[in-house]
């Protein structure tokens, strides 16, 4: 009788382990990976006309968007998104901001500082030549096109998703857009605020 107790004390035990989903990853509608993807490293510039590379995205958490200065709505709607984020997150985590340029033709470094600043001086504005830009943005998981154009003024497709690149310079997750009819596709700034936390609480780094 006493084996009998003893196996059913054993029994419920591992039943309620197997219940507890303290240890289970986060259930948010990112797209979460599981093992992050390590970045390949890369040259580009800052706004102000420094040297980025890889080792920009050690140390902290990193929410990367790609977009370019003339953009009529996506990018600044999403950078003042970020901005919101930012502000939310900086105080409990390590974080920073990063704005990929990837129309490098029309943005020099003077013309993203003065772009980057309205939002926020703190947050990188970077570009480069499309040799070193297109893998970097394509290791993310993310893209862009731009047409071979000689008119002036020309509009650049690109993701209008946030990559969530951890200290360690791997991409843990990315944050799609909310995609509503009649309006441009923008990230929900407060649903990326809650599930910035609870991936970056589970994957510390």
């Amino acid at each position: 009788m006493k084996q009998l107790w003893l196996g059913l004390v054993i029994v419920l035990t591992l039943f309620l382990s197997a219940c507890s989903d303290d240890n289970a990853p986060p259930d948010v509608n990112a797209l979460v990976y599981e093992n992050a993807k390590p970045l390949a490293d890369f040259s580009l510039d800052d706004q102000h006309g420094e040297l980025v590379t890889k080792q920009q995205f050690l140390g902290q958490w990193n929410l990367v968007f790609l977009g370019y200065t003339s953009c009529p709505d996506i990018c600044p709607l999403t950078l003042a998104k970020l901005n919101a984020v930012y502000k939310n997150l900086r105080s409990d985590y390590p974080v920073q901001i990063w704005f990929v340029s990837v129309d490098p033709k029309r943005d020099t470094p003077a013309k993203r500082k003065d772009y980057i600043d309205y939002f926020n001086p703190d947050f990188l504005a970077v570009s480069g030549e499309h040799k070193q830009l297109f893998p970097m943005v394509r290791g993310l998981g993310l893209i862009y096109a731009i047409s071979d154009s000689s008119e002036s003024e020309y509009a650049v497709d690109h993701s209008a998703s946030v990559a969530m690149v951890d200290g360690n310079g791997a991409v843990r997750a990315i944050f799609k857009p909310e995609f509503k009819q009649g309006s441009v596709p923008l990230i929900n700034s407060k649903e990326l605020t809650q599930e910035f936390k609870q991936i970056a609480d589970y994957y510390k780094n």
